[in-house]
């Protein structure tokens, strides 16, 4: 597969192929103890190879939190770097979450990172917070469209302190986050059959009949499961873009763990009742 495949490409056919859903890495501290492993490098790396051989041949994205390996330094980083290059040798697209935003040459530092094609956290998307101007976005959009990757721009986060910022009106009448729609939208104009940048909307989020999600690329969708979100909330929520919604899964499948085999299953278990709502909408 070429890397130079755009990433909204890839990502539609891996959704169509084997639904939608993401699985999150989120190996914090509670989770390892939870798993019966130590708070080391050692219980990380355990914790997060295991999830990947788990469920990495089977589902459509997996979203690393960049968080939980930076807390251990350089030997975190590390495993990261592992983790990601083994989840793509499987067949699963990354998404790499950093939610990193800057300007100049340090949100093109932060590119360099994560979108260029040889290095060595290269994933196939990353987040990022659009939160200095959209327009500091512009070194990661340019490194993404060259490298065949994808950004996920924080819009309408699910947080209760995000709407502050995300739901406050501008003076032309539109919301900070609407904004932040708009802006994708015609990043994706014309692309087929997916755009490559896509936004971060919550499921938990509430009623967004007042917000055009129709920005011709993916929403990526965290608060299915333990936040309290359902497969049949996702209807409500997305109405007309759901079939372009990426539901995140975290706490819900990891909790399974540490057997391989219960891994599986909750993922194909979160996995079947998201493909039967979208095939019901």
């Amino acid at each position: 597969m070429s890397p130079l495949e755009p990433f909204g490409a890839r990502l539609r056919r891996a959704m169509d192929e084997r639904g939608p859903l993401c699985v999150g890495i989120d190996p914090h501290a509670s989770l390892l103890v939870e798993w019966g492993l130590n708070d080391d490098v050692a219980g990380l790396e355990r914790f997060s190879r295991t999830v990947v051989e788990a469920v990495a041949d089977r589902v459509a994205v997996m979203k690393p939190q960049s968080a939980f390996f930076e807390r251990f330094g350089s030997r975190g980083v590390a495993v990261l770097e592992t983790v990601v290059r083994e989840a793509r040798v499987a067949g699963t697209l990354v998404v790499m979450d950093a939610k990193r935003g800057d300007i100049g040459s340090t949100m093109a530092g932060y590119a360099e990172a994560y979108l260029h094609k040889d290095a060595p956290l290269f994933s196939d998307a990353l987040t990022v917070s659009p939160y200095l101007g959209y327009g500091s976005l512009g070194p990661a959009v340019g490194l993404a469209r060259e490298n065949g990757a994808g950004l996920f721009v924080l819009a309408l986060t699910s947080n209760p302190e995000g709407g502050e910022v995300q739901h406050a009106m501008r003076a032309d009448g539109r919301t900070v986050g609407a904004t932040m729609l708009a802006h994708l939208a015609a990043e994706n104009a014309g692309e087929q059959p997916l755009g490559s940048f896509g936004a971060v909307v919550g499921a938990t989020v509430g009623d967004l009949a007042s917000y055009d999600l129709d920005v011709n690329g993916p929403l990526l969708a965290p608060g299915v499961g333990a936040q309290g979100a359902t497969a049949a909330d996702l209807p409500r929520v997305f109405g007309p873009a759901l079939r372009n919604v990426v539901p995140n899964v975290s706490r819900g499948v990891l909790r399974q763990g540490p057997d391989p085999v219960a891994l599986r299953d909750a993922a194909r278990r979160f996995a079947d009742e998201i493909r039967d709502v979208v095939a019901d909408a």
